[in-house]
């Protein structure tokens, strides 16, 4: 039998060796993505899951934070390991050993997220091409937002995903007044800045469709998200939808770039990152540098 030794791929910078991770969550149980002193959070028990099989504290770099109570079906993270660490993961004797050493430590992750009985779940582990970013070489990220407009639609089995709102909300308009906000503007009145951040965004979708089951669904993609934008753009447009403001409204809220009492959130439950976006493998050093230059946050 050929006890094939896996070569060790081409290691990054400072001599690491760059993976990225692509998962899910339910966002339910935890106190948003980012570590919080005494909190069960996202990034918390995934990175206590990969010390226990790496057997090292180690820091991932997520594409994009999430809210407490916001769910992700694509989210992605990378994390570094050295040449020493990549070859102790356990391999078989397969004739691809890299791949067959990056099924079973992704098998090990989801036993070591095992008491969190599939609230987090790890659905690929790869070699990270060559200048990847999991937050800077990303193109967009794109979330979805579920909203029952009336208590004939409120389904229980889907309460915990779907906001349940008493007044029945009228699509066209909510589209009407969700069109002027597309394109490179500054979200501020949008947003809970961050010292030292820009509040620049482009919005590239921000839809709402009525689906066969009558539930409304928005859709919210961006280059990137600064802190409660979607959820701020949501639940103002609900004042859109249900005619208590006219579709202009959106718009006079941009050009204010300002925060105040009109300044509403939507609940975070029914929120779902859907999708990130990269370049192709070529492309993505680039994309990160320039997204770097572009934006500090």
């Amino acid at each position: 039998m050929n006890h094939q030794k896996p070569a060790a791929p081409v290691l990054g910078g400072g001599g690491f060796l760059r993976l990225r991770l692509d998962f899910s969550y339910d966002g339910g149980p935890f106190s948003g993505w980012a570590l919080q002193p005494g909190l069960r959070t996202v990034q918390g028990v995934l990175e206590e899951a990969i010390e226990l099989v790496v057997r090292r504290a180690v820091r991932v770099t997520v594409a994009g934070r999430t809210d407490a109570g916001v769910h992700a079906r694509g989210q992605v993270v990378h994390l570094d390991l050295t040449e020493s660490e990549w070859l102790a993961l356990p391999r078989g004797h397969e004739l691809d050993p890299a791949a067959a050493m990056l099924r079973r430590l992704r098998g090990a992750l989801n036993r070591a997220l095992g008491d969190l009985h599939g609230a987090v779940e790890v659905h690929d582990i790869a070699l990270a091409p060559v200048g990847f970013d999991a937050r800077f070489s990303a193109l967009w990220r794109r979330y979805s937002y579920r909203i029952a407009d009336g208590p004939a639609l409120w389904d229980p089995l889907a309460r915990y995903f779907t906001l349940w709102h008493k007044n029945p909300l009228d699509v066209e308009l909510l589209n009407q007044g969700a069109s002027q906000l597309l394109g490179l503007q500054n979200f501020l009145s949008f947003c809970k800045p961050r010292e030292g951040a820009t509040t620049i965004r482009e919005l590239q979708r921000f839809e709402f469709t009525r689906g066969d089951d009558g539930v409304i669904v928005a859709t919210v993609q961006a280059d990137a998200f600064c802190h409660n934008m979607v959820r701020a753009l949501v639940g103002s447009a609900i004042y859109v939808g249900e005619g208590t403001v006219e579709p202009g409204w959106l718009h006079e809220r941009l050009l204010l770039q300002k925060r105040d009492a009109k300044s509403v959130l939507a609940a975070p439950h029914p929120l779902v990152l859907e999708e990130v976006a990269y370049p192709s493998d070529d492309e993505l050093l680039a994309r990160a540098e320039q997204t770097r230059a572009l934006r500090k946050h």
